[in-house]
């Protein structure tokens, strides 16, 4: 991901409809970290482009604070007119060649159970991530938190 991508990135996460203000807002934080210090080593972005060169897709993960070799999955998103082209799948893919590659063993991918959220997690299990947790209303009442993990060994 480069600077140029940046507003690509903002409508992306805009556009896809599940993302509060709060949400879209922490997501282009952790955009704005990644862009403004390359040298940090907390968050990685990837973006995902079509043939045109437009950005599709993008996703932001990193190694989880305190652990060895477990990784979150913080965002991603694909553009609402993208959506079921492989994109997500190539950036998903992407990140467990990453993280197996830098001695990763774990990923975590942490999502709602909303309704609107139900393809998400649909995806993350054709993926071959297994729902590890749910903390029963976690973001508001009847909003669980939903934990997928993967495992490298």
């Amino acid at each position: 991901m480069t600077a140029a991508d940046r507003d690509a990135v903002a409508d992306i996460v805009a556009r896809v409809g599940n993302f509060s203000p709060a949400e879209i807002g922490c997501a282009l934080e952790l955009v704005d970290i990644y862009l403004a210090n390359p040298s940090q080593q907390d968050y990685r972005l990837l973006v995902a482009a079509d043939s045109a060169g437009g950005v599709c897709a993008y996703a932001c993960w990193g190694p989880t604070p305190m652990t060895r070799g477990t990784y979150d999955v913080y965002w991603m998103a694909t553009r609402p007119d993208a959506q079921g082209q492989g994109y997500g799948r190539r950036l998903l893919r992407w990140i467990e060649h990453d993280v197996s590659d830098n001695g990763g063993r774990i990923i975590l991918i942490e999502t709602s159970s909303k309704a609107s959220y139900a393809a998400t997690a649909e995806f993350y299990r054709r993926m071959g991530y297994v729902e590890e947790s749910r903390i029963r209303d976690f973001y508001d009442t009847g909003d669980d938190r939903l934990v997928f993990v993967k495992r490298f060994c």
